[in-house]
């Protein structure tokens, strides 16, 4: 019968131990945040998403040899000498058109090293941290500027140019005599 007792308060002892705890938060405030509506504020230097100043960018890929992990992915045109590519920031005139600017960030191991070797400084940290996509395709961010449109003619445009230059080094010369035999049939006539 005293086990009987002993049982009873055991399970009476142990229900307001937990309570205890349980009545003592009830009267301090909640710690928790409503995440979608109320954001902690940033740390002063984070890594987070990448962001690229595409008025900037020069198309040099030195953020994309610099990427361990290989997720920028930039492709160039040479401007022919009638295109105007514009001038970044600086003032410096652009040679390159970028047709293609990708960062995947699926594959961004957010190590911040494409952000240095940045002659111009147009790819930095953003303070955007939310990275939720139903679709693995939605994490490749493109920065190009160009329309599908123009970054063909630019390509075309180009390879015009290459030719003409390859077309003129392949043209045959004016056959010319040397200068002695020059002399030699000038004297006999």
């Amino acid at each position: 019968m005293t086990t009987y007792f002993k049982n009873i308060y055991s399970a009476l002892y142990t229900v307001l131990v937990g309570m205890k705890i349980t009545f003592k938060h009830l009267f301090i405030p909640a710690v928790t945040i409503q995440y979608p509506e109320v954001k902690l504020p940033m740390a002063e230097r984070v890594r987070n998403r990448l962001y690229v100043n595409m008025d900037d960018c020069i198309g040099c890929d030195q953020c994309a040899r610099a990427c361990p992990v290989s997720c920028i992915t930039i492709e160039t045109v040479k401007s022919l000498p009638t295109d105007d590519p514009g001038k970044t920031s600086t003032g410096k005139k652009k040679a390159l058109w970028v047709t293609r600017f990708d960062i995947d960030i699926a594959k961004c191991c957010f190590c911040q090293l494409c952000v240095f070797p940045c002659p111009t400084e147009c790819i930095y940290m953003t303070d955007a941290y939310e990275f939720a996509e139903y679709n693995r395709d939605n994490l490749v961010y493109n920065f190009a500027t160009l329309t599908p449109v123009e970054i063909e003619e630019k390509k075309v445009n180009f390879a015009k140019m290459e030719a003409e230059k390859a077309a003129a080094k392949a043209a045959p010369k004016p056959a010319t005599l040397p200068a002695s035999e020059k002399h030699s049939e000038g004297g006999a006539a």
